[in-house]
């Protein structure tokens, strides 16, 4: 062990929660047929090949090779600023629009502009782990509200509204939702943007799952429908689950550009300027795939009800909340840890969950299954094998 010491912040942190899960799969004999991997949310099926072919000409482009603009490439911006714009039948400029190295630098980048140690943050009870980490290794307190497991996990307004105090500067939220996949109906999220233009506080909305929603809607909600929606919201994106390419780690923020000004601030010391080559790829496939990401939509919903199909022939096992990803599941051992019945599940079943307990207090009856990875036949696997489950206690 070194001399020196580390910070205790990050000390403090739990090990990430992807490989401790994928590596409990590896004690699986694979008896019941090839590994279900449903923990990590991958898209799960190739990229286009047109992406590929883009993501080729823009890696031998000299051009692309060198620093970018901070706030990302002007055809990436002007391409996406024009995507939402259409998609909330709002009016939306290049310079709302900055681009990051996936939907976590947004959120990083999007906290350090918004609050500072000593402040608050709300987040939802269960919570997506990444963010509480971020939130307590920059020294800022992570505040959670509850959401309401009888009604899907929606978020409680009543919850929420008691945690305000001067502390808080943003309520977080996820819709479609991660952990469990709740899709926030509109009129809730313009109660919660009402609430946080009462108490002079950030909405930070979470859309990376937004391109999956199971029903086509006109918008997802009508919060940029407001003429000051830039004083009190701040929206989140990821290209990488739309566009099937999370290794080349691109999303973006919306906001209003006097935000997207300080946060390029940040930006400047975490990264310099998202990765190019990508963001040269998405911003000609942005206009040029919307057939083959609405393909893509309905493959996912056609999952998504497989799921709801086949958790019926596993009566024990109840499915709590489904949305565009993710599906969070109670599992019939009462009394017993989701990372126990995790474990077992992936040792001697062959299907990799994550416990509930990893997304935050009261969650040990549940599990998050990432459906979207696996196509209807591997799910139609799932009764035989949920089914047959038996607790062995001794790790």
């Amino acid at each position: 062990m070194p001399t020196a010491s580390i910070n205790p912040a990050v000390k403090a942190l739990s090990a990430p929660p992807i490989p401790m899960v994928q590596k409990w799969g590896q004690s699986y004999d694979g008896a019941l047929g090839p590994l279900l991997d449903l923990s990590q949310a991958v898209p799960g099926y190739p990229p286009h090949p047109d992406i590929l072919n883009w993501l080729s000409e823009a890696a031998g482009d000299t051009k692309l090779a060198g620093y970018g603009n901070i706030e990302g490439e002007t055809e990436l911006r002007a391409a996406y600023s024009t995507h939402v714009g259409e998609l909330y039948q709002t009016q939306m400029a290049p310079e709302n629009i900055h681009i990051t190295a996936g939907c976590n630098q947004a959120f990083i980048t999007t906290i350090m502009t918004v609050a500072a140690s000593g402040h608050s943050i709300l987040i939802s009870n269960p919570f997506y782990f990444n963010h509480e980490s971020t939130l307590d290794m920059l020294g800022i307190k992570c505040k959670i509200y509850d959401t309401d497991a009888d009604n899907g996990f929606l978020p409680n307004l009543t919850s929420m509204t008691e945690q305000i105090d001067p502390s808080v500067k943003a309520i977080v939220m996820i819709s479609p939702n991660n952990p469990t996949g709740a899709i926030y109906p509109p009129a809730l999220l313009e109660e919660v943007f009402k609430l946080c233009q009462e108490r002079g506080i950030w909405l930070i909305l979470d859309e990376t799952y937004r391109d999956f929603l199971p029903s086509k809607r006109k918008m997802p909600h009508t919060l940029f429908s407001h003429p000051n929606w830039g004083d009190n919201l701040i929206q989140l994106y990821s290209f990488s689950k739309s566009f099937c390419i999370p290794g080349h780690r691109l999303g973006s923020i919306t906001a209003a550009p006097e935000v997207v000004d300080q946060i390029a601030k940040v930006m400047d010391n975490l990264q310099i300027c998202a990765p190019r080559i990508p963001q040269s790829a998405v911003a000609k496939a942005l206009p040029g795939l919307t057939g083959w990401r609405e393909e893509n939509r309905l493959e996912i919903a056609a999952r998504s009800k497989t799921l709801q199909n086949v958790i019926t022939h596993c009566p024990d096992w109840k499915l709590k909340a489904v949305g565009a990803y993710f599906a969070y599941i109670e599992h019939p051992f009462e009394g017993y840890s989701s990372v126990l019945v995790a474990k077992n599940l992936a040792r001697d079943r062959g299907i990799i969950t994550i416990p509930g307990e990893f997304f935050g207090p009261r969650q040990s009856q549940y599990l998050r299954v990432a459906f979207a990875n696996a196509d209807q036949q591997m799910l139609e696997q799932l009764p035989k094998r949920l089914t047959m489950l038996s607790l062995n206690t001794v790790d």
